[in-house]
């Protein structure tokens, strides 16, 4: 008896099976990475990363219920996207030993803050946009992904543009190139780290205040750092102290500002400071009233106020 045809059959169905189990997603979606490039290079398409908790994640289930697994979405995208589902579920068990390892590397290759987290990216895996769950069915899901998919082209306008320029007006082109894409700074750190260091080379003079907006950046993610390691030493004093300092110093854009201004408040506030971090709140609000964050702050306030009075009942 041949039994060739049976083990490629056995085969087959074993691979059907095992795919149906690593995607979510469900049909139209993959979960190798390589291959789905290797696809979106051949058909001239761009490829949409999932970044998704399957079977933890309630609005990465939410997104793939109301949008994914819906038919106008498969239609909407069919054309432009390669789909490809990067899980990472609480039952391990769901995927391969090959998939779980490629999803781990993957996690620190596309430094993803949140689930779900759709990355837009050309064939080669360079992300070009970002997004998440948003309302209002597949169709409309649809439209958002076209006005991201746009980003592709407006980046690869810059850079030619870039190419066709020399100095100040190439990075000017770069810069823009980088800022229309609207990434985190560690994703464009990891795939767009040498577009930074052209505009660097190009404006010496940081005349396009490239360098200095750069320069923010770090010292940000440094005080970020240093609030993390007191936050979990419970250490509100050495908090209060990174907040003061970088205060004083300044340098920061307005926004930027207002938040360390309202992080101190809090601070103040772990700390039973009441009265000091109602009056904190108070200052962030009057440093610029029509922000976003300005409106959160009466919230806020109404919360310590709650905190002062429950701490004033039980001593």
């Amino acid at each position: 008896m041949n039994m060739k045809p049976i083990v490629r059959t056995c085969a087959a169905l074993v691979a059907l099976y095992c795919s149906g189990i690593a995607v979510a997603g469900g049909e139209g979606w993959s979960s190798d990475f390589e291959a789905a490039k290797k696809e979106a290079a051949a058909s001239k398409k761009d490829l949409l990363i999932d970044f998704t908790g399957s079977d933890w994640c309630s609005w990465c289930i939410k997104l793939n219920k109301e949008v994914f697994s819906q038919d106008p979405f498969k239609a909407g995208v069919k054309d432009k996207f390669v789909l490809v589902e990067l899980d990472y579920p609480k039952d391990k068990s769901k995927l391969s030993a090959a998939t779980l390892k490629q999803n781990e590397e993957l996690e620190k290759k596309y430094p993803i803050d949140g689930y779900p987290t759709i990355l837009l990216t050309d064939a080669e895996g360079k992300p070009f946009a970002a997004t998440g769950y948003q309302p209002g069915g597949p169709e409309a899901y649809v439209k958002h992904l076209d006005v991201l998919h746009a980003k592709k082209a407006a980046r690869d306008e810059s850079f030619a543009t870039a190419a066709k320029s020399s100095g100040v007006e190439k990075a000017k082109a770069l810069a823009a190139a980088l800022a229309a894409m609207g990434l985190e700074d560690k994703m464009i750190s990891n795939f767009y780290g040498d577009v930074a260091e052209q505009i660097k080379a190009a404006d010496p003079k940081d005349e396009t205040g490239f360098g200095k907006a750069a320069a923010v950046k770090v010292r940000l993610a440094a005080i970020k750092s240093e609030l993390g390691a007191y936050s979990k030493k419970s250490d509100h004093d050495g908090a209060l102290a990174v907040m003061d300092k970088a205060l004083k110093e300044g340098g920061f854009d307005t926004e930027e500002t207002q938040k360390m201004m309202m992080t101190r408040a809090m601070i103040l506030g772990k700390m039973k400071k009441f009265d000091e971090a109602i009056k904190a709140m108070d200052d962030a609000k009057a440093f610029a009233p029509g922000t976003k964050l300005a409106t959160a702050i009466d919230g806020i306030k109404v919360r310590l106020e709650a905190d002062k009075k429950t701490a004033e009942t039980t001593k």
